[in-house]
């Protein structure tokens, strides 16, 4: 079967009012005098996004796929690059498989993104892999999830962090990544053939929603198992078994499971592995990472400070911002803003606040919110963070009540304001405790976002509205350690172990994530053959 070419056509500008067929028209009338009408097989709409830098002239930006039966070898690159095209690279992912025997099933620790996507490739090529993971499948989370906002009664094994789907599932399944990585499209339509709504595969931003993601989540589980893997959840890994410095097993609080390989794809708030895998003996370095707060507004004022008279045309949807500055070599920023969303109840372990963001996929909650997080480089990481999500449990009053505070106190100096125009969302909106920001992080911290929050309202109408709402703290914006591994992808200490994805501190999200799975997947492939393994 010959391989079609593709070429993708860019920056292909029409009015927000116009159809998308435009923008396929117009890749065909760039692409003539170098493909005839008959060498093209079809076109179709490859990214989409939005150009709002001028209010009163918000156009939409397209990239088009143009199919072709000829050779990438035949096309002349130079005439495709005066015409704004290019030919895709993206190439297929397609394992190559050594020599070496695995004498056990590889076990998988963590049915995150990582997780999920490594044990997927492994299952589709005959590994059989074992799946652990130390919270619930996705009814039991959701469960544990609504239990907790209800009562206040923490699972500490089941919750936002721990369970089917990893600490992605409850942040609004954004699957934008900055890495340039070809196995990003692959991601994308995988997740989509798994139940991920089209949409993500135009949107220069996709996002799945929280919603949408539980069942794309209970269909790569079941996708694994009917291919000869296995999920076991409610597993702790609490130990690792060593022999000649290779894994033989892992210790679980439901027995011993004998291992070839094992990869770790913990996530980045699996404190206690940190804990056991320092006493082990692998090599970890601490790393920067970043701490702050969730900031609310209304997601009106959001997208007319956007979009200007153009707010709520259901083509542009709610607004996004990134923002970010940086001060005497520190970063101030915005990180996982989540359009018509809510501030979630993060928390991981008995008595500290942690916050995240979620959305839906429709986005039309009346929130908009983002994390506003600085910057931080520590020896003791996890002992900072600890610190900081116990001082804001101690302003909340206990009993995972959020310390709440207006912009404008926060800037001003005040305190006890009571939240009007924009409640806040946390737990459902009425689990939180008007408190002093600045008694719960250091003074450098909120320095840099008293500087951060003033520059950003400049830049977008409205950021540093005094109404606007703080809830504390966000710490997990991702690993505070990086798990060090070989060009091959294993540990230099035992080298049939394989840290992966973002707990390892290889990836910043759902899609890079998911593709250093599949890259630590191939890289197994590529050393060990299949069904070899008793």
């Amino acid at each position: 079967m010959t391989q079609s070419t593709q070429i993708i056509v860019k920056n292909i500008i029409i009015p927000l009012s116009a159809p998308l067929q435009e923008a396929e028209e117009e890749a065909a009338r760039r692409l003539r005098g170098i493909l005839s009408k008959k060498d093209i097989i079809k076109t179709s709409l490859y990214k989409r996004s939005v150009d709002a830098r001028h209010r009163d002239r918000i156009n939409i930006v397209c990239s088009v796929m143009a199919e072709t039966a000829l050779p990438a070898s035949s096309l002349d690159r130079e005439k495709l690059a005066a015409a704004g095209a290019e030919i895709s690279e993206m190439q297929p992912v397609i394992p190559v498989f050594g020599e070496e025997e695995l004498s056990r099933r590889p076990v998988v620790a963590g049915f995150g993104p990582c997780g999920m996507f490594c044990a997927m490739l492994l299952a589709e090529y005959g590994y059989r892999p074992i799946v652990l993971e130390r919270g619930g499948d996705t009814e039991k989370r959701l469960a544990a999830v609504e239990r907790f906002y209800r009562t206040g009664i923490l699972d500490t094994e089941t919750n936002i962090q721990f369970g089917a789907g990893g600490a992605g599932a409850f942040s609004d399944g954004k699957l934008l990544t900055r890495i340039n990585d070809s196995r990003c499209r692959y991601v994308l339509e995988r997740l989509h053939e798994l139940g991920a709504p089209d949409e993500i595969m135009t949107a220069s931003k996709p996002h799945i929603g929280t919603d949408r993601l539980f069942p794309v989540v209970k269909n790569a589980a079941e996708h694994i198992e009917k291919r000869g893997g296995e999920i076991r959840y409610d597993t702790v890994m609490r130990g690792i078994r060593y022999k000649n410095n290779r894994a033989c097993a892992v210790l679980t609080d439901g027995g011993e499971i004998e291992c070839g390989v094992l990869v770790l794809a913990v996530g980045h708030s699996a404190r206690d592995t940190y804990d056991m895998l320092w006493r082990d003996g692998f090599d970890i370095i601490a790393k920067p990472f970043s701490v702050g707060v969730r900031i609310e507004h209304l997601q009106s004022a959001i997208d007319e400070a956007a979009y200007g008279s153009a707010a709520g045309n259901p083509v542009l949807g709610p607004a996004e911002y990134a923002l970010s500055k940086r001060i005497n070599g520190r970063g101030v920023y915005t990180f996982c803003m989540c359009p018509g969303g809510e501030v979630v109840a993060a928390a991981s372990e008995q008595g500290g606040v942690v916050t995240n963001g979620m959305s839906r996929h429709k986005r039309d909650g009346r929130n908009a919110n983002a994390a506003i997080a600085v910057s931080v480089a520590c020896e003791k990481p996890v002992e900072f963070q600890r610190a900081l999500e116990r001082a804001a449990y101690a302003a909340g009053g206990g009993n995972f009540r959020a310390p709440v505070q207006t912009v404008g106190d926060f800037l001003g100096g005040g305190r006890g304001t009571e939240p009007t125009a924009v409640r806040p969302s946390y737990m459902g909106g009425d689990r939180y405790t008007l408190a002093d920001l600045n008694a719960v992080l250091p003074k450098d911290i909120c320095d840099m976002l008293r500087a951060g929050i003033a520059d950003f309202g400049r830049r977008l109408k409205g950021f540093s509205d005094p109404r606007a709402v703080l809830t504390g703290v966000e710490t997990r914006t991702s690993a505070p350690f990086r798990i060090l591994r070989s060009e091959s992808f294993n540990s230099g200490v035992y080298n049939n172990i394989y840290p992966a994805g973002e707990g390892a501190g290889y990836a910043g999200g759902i899609t890079s994530a998911a593709a250093d799975g599949i890259a630590c997947a191939l890289a197994i492939m590529k050393r060990y053959g299949a069904k070899k393994y008793r």
